[in-house]
């Protein structure tokens, strides 16, 4: 069977022979992160403005609402990933996780201004995100080499933020052009999912066996036969001492990680920004990810995954300490959205890269959503915790909380997470 990844016990990914270009399906699944995001991220740019400025919610509502909205990838994560690798039905399984992203959009445009319908809008959104996301990162751990994982996973970031980056400024556009006219946002979001939902089906293939190396091969237009389904159920990969150091370890950062709408209403805060330059923070911290998210995947894969996602989270608890420190206005927004960006950059795309050699062939899907869910449930709980400490005892207190967490979490990880990818032997089936 296809083992995940090549090499001797202790040794870091071995280096390629010449840059080889990007997979064409990494690229092809870059290519419907980018049209989904901006479809996303029409929405979501202006929503924590406009629910705790415009509707009134106390940080603590925004908190269960923000959280609730992540937290609810987590009910699927795990589901989609298990059914996605029963026989290798990523795309089909990714594919309806677009396509509910796309029709969550209706949602919103039959809301109206009511909170409780928004929240059930963006938990389908989130549900689709959460059926999705792992069959995807599957599909880029399938078609790429073992040993260039973390520039794979940096290109479709990067793709990927290009859309985040994107969205708000079609959405501010359309709202300029309709006097703030917010269904149009929603309706052109809408058809602009649908449009993302297209490209999945025409440009993504399904799942294929990577080639080994030696010189390239005419394609094969025959169908692929599917690789050999690994035994037992999707918890299966828990047998792997590493591979429960990575979950526990994603549990722990992703406990203390503050919701990046969080940082940005901290922010406006503390600059006293008028409310029209609020979604615009985001599109700072976005270009730094959208500028570092591949330089930091080959980093990765030449000095190890594990250095860069300590290094990442440190970058956020910097982040939290400027927030709290006395400087001026210029290095507190620069210096914060720098930071943000780094902390995208050097972690979420290096997480999967150093989960995925440790997932053997047919279990890909289950274990990158088993550590995708464990994160996104530890947020949910970060994100509602800080909210009740904001609500009552202010918003330094809840920062200086948020710090400490972070600082303790990250000495767990420096020691617990693993320092180098398996050998192929510790991948076989017993």
């Amino acid at each position: 069977m296809y083992l995940a990844t090549t090499g001797r016990r202790g040794a870091p990914p071995a280096p390629s022979r010449g840059r080889r270009r990007v997979p064409g399906t990494v690229l092809a699944l870059g290519a419907v992160s980018l049209v989904t995001d901006i479809s996303s991220e029409m929405v979501t740019a202006v929503l924590p403005l406009y629910l705790v400025v415009g509707l009134g919610l106390s940080p603590l509502q925004f908190g269960l609402l923000d959280g609730v909205s992540t937290g609810a990838t987590a009910l699927v994560r795990i589901l989609g990933g298990a059914t996605a690798d029963r026989g290798g039905r990523h795309k089909q399984v990714a594919g309806l996780g677009y396509a509910l992203s796309a029709c969550s959009r209706l949602g919103l445009l039959l809301a109206g201004g009511s909170a409780g319908g928004i929240a059930a809008a963006l938990a389908a959104d989130r549900l689709g995100k959460g059926v999705r996301t792992a069959p995807r990162d599957a599909l880029i751990t399938l078609h790429s080499p073992p040993e260039e994982l973390g520039r794979a996973f940096g290109t479709h970031r990067a793709m990927d933020t290009t859309g985040a980056l994107l969205g708000p400024l079609a959405a501010f556009a359309l709202l300029y052009a309709t006097a703030e006219a917010y269904e149009a946002v929603f309706a052109v979001s809408f058809c602009v999912g649908v449009f993302g939902v297209l490209l999945w089906v025409l440009l993504v293939p399904g799942r294929r066996r990577p080639e080994g190396p030696g010189p390239s091969k005419a394609p094969d237009p025959r169908p692929v036969e599917a690789a050999p389904r690994a035994r037992g159920g999707v918890f299966a990969v828990l047998r792997s001492p590493a591979y429960r150091r990575i979950l526990l370890c994603a549990a722990l950062l992703g406990a203390a990680t503050v919701g990046d709408a969080f940082l940005y209403l901290l922010l406006q805060r503390r600059l006293e920004l008028d409310a029209t330059w609020f979604p615009f923070l985001p599109l700072g911290a976005a270009g730094v990810y959208l500028l570092l998210a591949v330089p930091a995947g080959r980093l990765a894969d030449r000095v190890g995954r594990r250095r860069p996602l300590l290094y990442g989270h440190g970058a956020l608890l910097l982040a939290y300490g400027l927030l709290l420190a006395p400087v001026p206005e210029a290095l507190l927004l620069g210096g914060v959205l720098v930071l943000i960006g780094t902390f995208y950059a050097a972690t979420d795309g290096v997480l999967m890269a150093l989960t995925g050699p440790f997932l053997a062939e047919g279990r890909q899907a289950g274990g990158l959503a088993l550590v995708q869910t464990a994160q996104a449930v530890a947020r949910l709980g970060a994100a509602v915790a800080f909210g009740a400490v904001w609500t009552a005892s202010g918003p330094e207190t809840a920062l200086v909380v948020a710090l400490v967490a972070l600082a303790a979490a990250l000495c767990c990880a420096a020691r617990v997470l693993p320092a180098a990818g398996p050998s192929p032997t510790s991948l076989r089936e017993d």
